[in-house]
């Protein structure tokens, strides 16, 4: 028998590739990327085919067919009842089939194949004033074929309706190789047109047999999206063919193109958020906004927006957005509506004018579908009850009645959504690991099926039916029209072969959880995951693949990192999505197989810059630089690493021994032998050897301080500065210049500062003092040994290890290493951090490493926590310590990029601040500079890295002024600007010192 099937697969994959121009894969790693959409349900394909046009779809049915193998299209992937999971051959139609066929301003229409993302139609239409109007959350990154097979909606759907509404002509292939080119109206035998004679008679004589079930079997209301939608191929509404087939979910026929109807944009939008009292109250008011034209009407509660800035004070919001010919008369619409909603209800309200406020504002409700899969407590929440829907009059009791049934079933949720359409949103925190825990998530279903119908609702308000909701049809339309939509799938699809077991004669809603493959136990992991109760596989699973990280677009104000590798290669196995649904395949064992030592999750990890961007711009924190370093750990223990791992891994230990010989390097670095260190090192041809500090920075402050030790500049009490200018001895008491003043700050000497770029301490020491604070260097050795006796003889400084983050040896997954450097430093340092004072760290990178990477991997050592907790970065020790001094003032714009890893983990507020009251007008960029420490060095790597850089660094540097002050934080970015750009960049430190003139 396992013959015979290897012999079938052979034949198939032979077949596939023999017939399709696009891409055949049978390898486990693109299998493993397609095992799951954004649902709760899991299946392993037998391929995946990437068509490059109609014929290939044809092609790719007809191979399919005759082995019997099942198909099922897929779009971005976002879908949250299942319907993007099969067990067949899964049509890929995001690498090819994504053009703009046409687009008519004239007539409002465009075409376009089912690959194109919803944001790239918005924006071509956008040129023209007009817009696709139904806008899910994902409009980012979901395609058109997969808002055609979901009937998707938004956020929108008040003033332009579902995808239905939208939809004016769709051609489509059956699993038979029928073509199909379905619109509105019949042919002359009264049957709905573009259909073969098979289909036209058969769904002719289908909807003439069930006209009064047709007519009466279907609940009134905007978000009815459950089923098949039969009724729209009733005569007085207009045999509408299109409309009925928008909302299959693939399991009628493969969408290959679609004319779709585009609607004009106001020309200006203001924001009005109009508080109440609490989530009912909202609910209750937001139909009564409707007369007033709104464009939205969202909803959310305290519990999923927390302490967001710029929201009036209340315990639940509408968010309604209003439209007009000027921003005059868009504003005057709103405010006009905030009084009205006061009057009925609303306790206060704000109106938002300005587009970046308004971003900020619905960037809570877009990233809601991520975010609510964590609760306040950090419990994990799941889709399954995602998208109900109910008369939107009725949204206030259905809404009180359905948290009284989350509490009779012990759950928990956070519901927001479309009030306006009576479409909630909500995860709950199903316990779908154990047998107990699925049965009540059953048992739940079952009840709120029925609660939904008993207000007249559909079970899917917007994300379809698949597996998640389709065992309960029965309850919304009765078993007479379930049994019609059986007819009609039969009908267009007599072999089962397209998409089965959604929407029609499915599977249980609680098989096929993506869960129950996982390890039942925690795997032996070496950083603590905190978040996650140190349990990796908790920590891959809060990827549920809404997907943010295949966003390629830049918008206006965009500051996001995310994920700078998938944006340079656009393929799905280097977005962060990608690399968790592999570790999941890798834990699960069945798809990857070598755990570990699994060459394809090393693949896909190998181009993730460790960047950290997905640990804030994804809505539910993947840290994919964490998971790298624990799997390259794992994966390398106890075997020969790559030769980077050696070289740039270990960088600090060999700037620090290489210090004395920095002039003889510099000029080898220039010769031949450069090329042939290179190459030893495993560092890409293409990269110039940065020069090594001849002083470094350490060694210059120590000439500095050396007439001072005694003096002003010298520690009481005890203390002493040592002959590095180093803080040494034992506790010390207060005094002018003691370590307990409060305006001493313990500078930490990074290595790249120290032995790479020593005039950016220089500058900040300049900075830091001019604004009255008193940088001290950390010693090299602790001040005490264990057990408090006083230091042994040190010895000379030159022998001594250099104290260290660990960044580097994370990076490249050399844990145990990391773990070393970081257990000595938390040791050197903990006695000075214990009065309060601050560790300022000028080199983004180091400063993250040592804020989360260090309590992450010390986990065990309290130390470190108050070590992390006393990082500051050179901007938030001058505004905490200095918050009345006045930096000069430059007046100058400034352009460049926030170092990913402190968009990540430190925030760029105070930077933000400080550059304003410098002066220093604009903007920073988002994204990656692409070198990213080791990785841009790295061999292989160079030309994602320019590519990384290409996307918003290199175009912000070149697209600015003349005089424009180019600043750049972190010495990977400023390397990057180095050799790729005539422009070098700077940090901000060394700009505030220049500017402070000679005097200061």
């Amino acid at each position: 028998m396992a013959d015979r099937t290897e012999t079938e697969k052979r034949d198939l994959a032979k077949e596939l590739a023999a017939a399709v121009r696009g891409e055949v894969s049978f390898a486990a790693a693109d299998r493993a990327l397609m095992t799951m959409d954004a649902s709760n349900y899991r299946r392993v394909p037998r391929a995946v085919v990437a068509p490059r046009d109609a014929e290939d779809v044809a092609a790719a049915l007809r191979v399919c067919r005759e082995h019997g193998v099942p198909v099922v299209p897929r779009g971005g992937g976002t879908s949250i009842a299942g319907q993007a999971t099969g067990v067949g051959v899964v049509l890929d139609f995001t690498r090819h089939m994504r053009r703009i066929v046409s687009l008519d301003p004239a007539a409002r229409t465009a075409v376009v194949q089912p690959g194109v993302i919803l944001d790239d139609l918005r924006a071509a239409a956008g040129a023209h004033g007009l817009t696709f109007g139904p806008d899910p959350s994902t409009h980012s990154r979901c395609t058109l074929g997969g808002m055609i097979g979901n009937n998707s909606c938004g956020s929108h759907s008040v003033a332009w309706g579902t995808t239905a509404d939208s939809v004016r002509e769709l051609e489509l292939l059956t699993y038979g190789g029928e073509r199909v080119r379905a619109g509105r109206g019949t042919d002359p035998t009264g049957a709905p047109t573009g259909l073969p004679p098979r289909l036209r008679d058969g769904v002719k004589a289908l909807v003439d047999g069930e006209l009064a079930l047709l007519r009466t079997g279907y609940p009134d209301l905007p978000r009815r999206i459950s089923g098949y939608a039969l009724d729209a191929l009733l005569p007085e509404k207009g045999t509408d063919l299109a409309r009925a087939l928008t909302g299959s979910e693939g399991t009628l026929g493969v969408l290959t193109e679609a004319a779709v109807r585009l609607v004009e944009t106001p020309a200006a939008r203001v924001l009005a958020v109009l508080a109440y009292p609490d989530e009912s109250a909202a609910a209750e008011a937001a139909h009564t906004l409707l007369p007033h034209g709104p464009m939205t009407v969202e909803g959310m509660a305290a519990d999923l927006v927390g302490d967001a800035a710029g929201l009036p004070k209340g315990g639940a919001w509408l968010f309604v957005e209003m439209g007009g010919a000027s921003p005059g008369e868009a504003a005057a619409r709103a405010q006009a509506l905030c009084r009205a909603a006061a009057a009925d209800g609303s306790t206060d309200h704000t109106v938002v004018t300005d587009p970046a406020g308004q971003r900020a504002l619905w960037r809570i409700r877009e990233d809601a579908s991520g975010t609510a899969t964590r609760l306040s407590d950090g419990s994990e929440a799941w889709p399954g009850w995602e998208d109900c829907a109910v008369p939107p009059a009725q949204l206030g009791p259905y809404l009180r009645d359905f948290r009284a049934l989350l509490t009779q079933h012990g759950l928990r949720g956070t519901p927001y959504g479309h009030f306006g359409d009576g479409c909630i949103h909500i995860r709950i925190d199903f316990d779908l690991l154990t047998a107990p825990g699925i049965r009540r998530f059953r048992d739940f279903s079952y009840d709120l099926g029925e609660l939904v119908v008993s207000y007249g609702g559909s079970l899917s308000g917007e994300h379809g039916d698949g597996q998640a909701r389709a065992e309960l049809l029965p309850k919304m339309y009765g078993p007479e029209l379930v049994r019609v939509f059986e007819q009609f799938k039969s009908l267009w699809d007599p072999a089962a072969g397209l998409n089965p077991g959604m929407l029609v004669r499915p599977a249980r809603l609680d098989e096929n959880l993506r869960f129950e493959v996982l390890p039942s136990r925690p795997v032996p992991v070496e950083f603590g995951y905190p978040h996650d109760n140190g349990d990796f596989s908790a920590a891959v699973r809060r990827c549920v693949g809404v997907a943010k990280c295949r966003n390629t677009a830049t918008g206006p104000g965009s500051t996001d990192v995310m994920c700078p590798s998938f944006r340079a290669t656009g393929e799905e196995q280097h977005s962060t999505r990608g690399r968790a649904r592999l570790l999941h395949e890798m834990l699960a064992g069945e798809v990857i197989t070598d755990g570990w030592r699994s060459p394809e999750v090393h693949d896909a990890l190998d181009l993730c810059l460790s960047c950290k961007g997905c640990r804030s711009d994804c809505p539910v924190g993947v840290d994919m630089a964490t998971y790298k370093a624990e799997f390259l750990h794992h994966h390398y223990e106890g075997r020969v690493r790559p030769a980077a791992h050696y070289s740039m891994g270990r960088l600090p230990q060999w700037l620090h021994a290489a210090a004395p010989l920095a002039p003889a390097l510099n000029v080898l670095a220039r010769t031949p032998l450069a090329a042939v260190a290179k190459r030893l090192g495993g560092i890409a041809a293409e990269r110039p050897i940065p020069a090594l500090a001849t002083e470094t920075f350490a060694r210059w402050w120590w000439r500095r301080r050396r007439g001072t030790a005694g003096g002003a500049g010298g520690l009481s009490g005890g203390g002493t500065v040592t002959g590095t200018g180093e803080l040494s001895g034992g506790r010390t008491t207060a005094g002018a210049g003691s370590p307990s003043d409060a305006r001493t700050v313990i500078l930490w000497p990074d290595t790249f500062t120290n032995h790479l770029s020593p005039e950016v301490g220089r500058a900040a020491v300049r900075v830091l003092e001019a604004a009255g604070l008193r940088p001290l260097l950390p010693p090299t050795a602790p001040l005490r040994q264990p057990g408090g006796a006083l230091p042994q003889p040190a010895l000379p400084r030159l022998h001594r290890p250099p104290l260290c983050c660990g960044l580097t040896y994370v990076s490249t997954g050399q844990l145990d290493r990391a773990r070393r450097v970081m257990r000595r430093t938390v040791e050197v340092l903990s006695p000075l951090l214990q009065d309060g004072h601050p560790l300022v760290v000028l080199e983004p990178s180091c400063a993250a490493a040592l804020r989360t990477d260090l309590p992450e991997l010390l986990a065990d050592d309290p130390r470190a926590a108050q070590l992390a907790c006393s990082v500051r970065t050179f901007a938030q020790a001058l505004e905490e310590l200095a918050p009345d001094w006045q930096p000069p003032r430059i007046d100058r714009p400034v352009a460049g990029q926030t170092h990913c890893h402190q968009h990540a983990v430190l925030g760029d507020a105070a930077e933000r601040r400080l550059r304003e009251r410098a002066g220093l007008t604009g903007q920073l960029s988002g994204g990656c500079c692409g070198l990213a420490g080791n990785f841009g060095f790295e061999r292989g790597h160079y030309d994602v890295s320019v590519a990384c850089a290409e996307d918003q660094l290199l175009p912000a540097v070149r697209e600015s002024a003349p005089g424009t002050e180019i600043l750049a934080d972190g010495f990977s970015c400023r390397t990057q600007l180095d050799q790729l750009s005539d422009r070098p960049g700077r940090h901000l430190a060394e700009v505030l010192a220049d500017a402070l003139g000679e005097g200061a």
